[in-house]
């Protein structure tokens, strides 16, 4: 590959190592944050929010691999979320093919919000919260997987905030959360991926994969090494802003 090849697509890979880095140390945010600046960069919103569904399928892979390694799973939450994510994901495929599921999508937002601030509020009141097995597992990844097929995303924030503020484990939650990820990704992209094949595989699409898969390590070891604190007040803060974001966003068209 020549220099001349390589020069247009070093955006994108800035972009998805940024964008990588930030979901696979805190569990979430790959695809808003993607979405935007692909589209601040010039690519067309329909394009950008294709090329983002199909690097997802490489970079969650390799997101997984690294929480894996860095013994961030727990594998028991893993067996109770797979499942009821996926079967979430293909019901909420087929109801994005016959039904507009964007008029929920603010309240949703707004939902996250005032997630992301109970998590604010227990980062700041406790300096190490105390850490409890989740109860609401399976019915919460069906509804994950649901909103992140219809709604275009939403699995991570959807299912990663509200485990924690069911008191589980951050490390944990955001190494499981990501790596139960893959499965459910990969699931409600087949189709997408077999109808456009290596057409989805634009300059954008190459740069964004390419940082992306490079980042993952990367966020995992950050996930390990970061104290519980830090990350519920970071996972907070991402969640707020993204929701806002998407708020606004949805009721401005």
């Amino acid at each position: 590959m020549t220099l001349d090849a390589i020069i247009p697509a070093l955006p994108f890979v800035a972009v998805g190592f940024g964008a990588q880095l930030v979901d696979g140390a805190l569990g979430m945010a790959f695809g808003v944050i993607s979405n935007t600046l692909l589209i601040s960069l010039g690519v067309p919103p329909a394009a950008a929010s294709a090329g983002v569904h199909t690097v997802e399928t490489f970079t969650t892979a390799a997101s997984g691999i690294s929480h894996v390694a860095q013994r961030n799973v727990d594998w028991r939450l893993f067996r109770r979320l797979a499942l009821p994510g996926i079967a979430g994901g293909i019901l909420g495929a087929y109801v994005l093919s016959n039904i507009d599921a964007g008029v929920a999508r603010p309240f949703v937002l707004a939902y996250l919000a005032a997630i992301g601030l109970y998590l604010l509020w227990r980062g700041i009141r406790h300096r190490e919260p105390r850490e409890t097995t989740p109860r609401y597992v399976a019915p919460l990844g069906l509804v994950g997987g649901f909103l992140d097929a219809a709604g275009g995303g939403g699995w991570g924030p959807v299912v990663t905030s509200n485990l924690l503020a069911q008191g589980g484990s951050p490390r944990r939650t955001i190494g499981t959360v990501n790596t139960t990820e893959f499965f459910l990704t990969a699931t409600v992209s087949a189709t997408f991926i077999a109808q456009l094949g290596w057409a989805a595989f634009t300059t954008a699409t190459l740069g964004l994969m390419v940082g992306g898969v490079l980042a993952a390590p990367l966020g995992a070891l950050i996930a390990r090494r970061l104290p519980t604190r830090m990350l519920l007040l970071l996972v907070s803060a991402v969640l707020i802003l993204t929701s806002l974001y998407g708020i606004v966003h949805a009721l401005s068209r």
